[in-house]
């Protein structure tokens, strides 16, 4: 064995031995340790209670550890305490927001049943006006498909009681029903637009619109028994009076037709005649001007003139008339208009 080897072995055994020598001192303090406190915390104490009164003096004996146990033991217990109870805290006041929550969700839950309620009535006045409107059209009512076929009356199982399935509230299987009923629907409305559509040049020829193009207008006199505003006695008024309180404000043509007249006479002042097919004519009075002359085409809302207080007259209006044939007819029949104006 060279010197070298040598060296390095007794370099190696004296390295083993310092670490084996440290190991032991590095135990032996941690146990010297655990003795030092095993002794601390084994010291007796003597815990006396002496009351201010002449009563007996209670003592009892313990240790350290026992001491420091209990005080551990006793924080533990009032931490325990106060984190329990703040998280109580917390927990009843996500209640008491839930309640309220609750409270508000069960308002707007009523207050959704009461419009539910009232959809339903809107509904039942629909399908009422709907059928009737069907069977003067003659088109096929609309059935509930979700009805058996004895059952063809429209929406009546949405208004009867009926067997619900578990778990499904009335408010949605009723819902459910009505737009049943209303998908249903869109055919027959369907196929009055149609026939709407067809008709639209029949509409345009009978004197459905409002004569006066202001819409601030308002009766002056009804068609039918009135008083006479300049004699005071009764007579039969063979038109309606219509006032926008002035003249000049313009007059269409109710319906699509030709012009038969343009002229002036005592009584009526200026006035046109428009002749429509079917029979029918339109007498428009009182004018301050025409726009229209003898034999012209005119299409419905067209002006035709404006209005005036000429002829037999108290104050700016339009006479307007609707005869069939010989005959004198209430325009209100004909023309969508509020008498109560």
């Amino acid at each position: 064995m060279s010197k070298t080897q040598k060296s390095l072995k007794k370099i190696e055994k004296q390295f083993a031995s310092n670490v084996t020598h440290g190991f032991g001192h590095f135990f032996r303090m941690i146990g010297n340790l655990f003795v030092r406190l095993f002794k601390v915390f084994d010291s007796k104490l003597t815990v006396m209670v002496v009351p201010h009164s002449s009563g007996k003096v209670i003592n009892f004996q313990t240790n350290v550890f026992a001491l420091v146990l209990g005080f551990l033991l006793a924080i533990g217990v009032i931490a325990s305490f106060f984190f329990y109870n703040s998280h109580s805290l917390s927990a009843n006041r996500e209640i008491s927001a839930l309640e309220e929550q609750n409270r508000s969700t069960l308002a707007s839950l009523d207050e959704l049943r009461d419009e539910n309620a009232n959809l339903f009535q809107a509904a039942k006045r629909f399908q009422s006006s709907l059928s009737q409107s069907l069977s003067l059209l003659g088109i096929d009512q609309v059935k509930n498909s979700s009805n058996t076929a004895s059952s063809n009356s429209d929406l009546a199982a949405l208004f009867t009681s009926t067997e619900l399935s578990q778990g499904t509230s009335k408010e949605v299987a009723d819902i459910k029903e009505l737009t049943t009923y209303l998908e249903d629907a869109v055919k027959p409305i369907e196929q009055i637009g149609k026939m709407l559509k067809t008709q639209q040049n029949l509409f345009t020829e009978i004197p459905s619109i409002c004569p006066v193009k202001n819409p601030n207008y308002h009766i002056s006199m009804a068609f039918g028994p009135n008083v006479h505003p300049l004699n005071g006695n009764w007579y039969i008024h063979k038109g309606m009076d219509f006032s926008t309180w002035r003249s000049g404000d313009p007059v269409m043509a109710t319906a699509s037709g030709q012009v038969v007249t343009v002229s002036f006479d005592n009584s009526f002042g200026n006035y046109v005649i428009i002749k429509h097919n079917h029979g029918m004519y339109t007498r428009y009075a009182h004018l301050n001007s025409f726009r229209v002359k003898k034999g012209q085409s005119v299409e419905q809302g067209e002006v035709i003139g404006t209005i005036g207080n000429t002829g037999v007259s108290t104050g700016p209006h339009l006479h307007y008339e609707v005869h069939i044939g010989s005959d004198v007819v209430d325009p209100a029949k004909y023309i969508n208009i509020n008498l109560s104006k």
